[in-house]
């Protein structure tokens, strides 16, 4: 394990990361920066256990049912035939036990299974989060360069927006000095044939 990864490990100790697939707001993140193959894996590793970890649930709740019925069906046919049941009877609580048996197998089968699902989802849940931020971060770091180098031509222009504002002055107080020699030289008239012939 990588130094930096322990270091997550250390400062997330105690926390409850949400499971990111199933927040939003995880998925707005990705209208920003772009999901990578890591991330696309992941989160479909993540979905797939979280469906089985439903189903697991739904299918656990309704073999409890059945299981429930069932011992329900036995224990009413013994009550009725005093212990002592007829072929058919005896056929249907045989099946019925049948049954019975073969839920709790299930059950204990989805029951173990339902143990390492959730270890399994955080650690999914774990690496999803540190390839969400990889990319995130890359992101960031990416739209920070180019924001500096944005503020750096922002800069230069500034720069030459100041020098061509006082080049723009310089020259207008020229042409006004200029101008106001030629008036008192020439006088107003002359000036404004003149005005009019170079349209000024």
């Amino acid at each position: 394990m990588a130094k930096s990864e322990q270091a997550f490990k250390n400062a997330l100790l105690g926390k409850k990361l949400p499971i990111l697939t199933l927040d939003n707001k995880w998925h707005r993140l990705f209208t920003q920066a772009e999901q990578n193959s890591e991330i696309n894996k992941l989160s479909e590793k993540l979905n797939e256990l979280l469906m089985r970890q439903g189903k697991l649930n739904t299918e656990s709740k309704e073999l409890r049912a059945i299981k429930k019925k069932l011992l329900d069906e036995i224990v009413n046919s013994q009550a009725d035939m005093n212990g002592n049941p007829d072929k058919k009877t005896q056929k249907k609580l045989d099946e019925n036990k049948r049954l019975i048996d073969e839920a709790n197998d299930k059950l204990e089968a989805y029951t173990d299974e339902l143990k390492f699902l959730p270890g399994e989802i955080d650690k999914v849940n774990y690496d999803l989060m540190l390839a969400t931020m990889d990319a995130c971060y890359d992101y960031l770091t990416d739209n920070a360069k180019e924001v500096k180098d944005i503020d750096a031509w922002i800069s230069a222009m500034r720069i030459e927006l100041k020098k061509n504002i006082i080049k723009k002055q310089a020259k207008e107080a020229k042409n006004k000095e200029m101008y106001s020699y030629m008036h008192d030289i020439f006088g107003a008239s002359v000036i404004e044939l003149f005005d009019m012939k170079y349209d000024m």
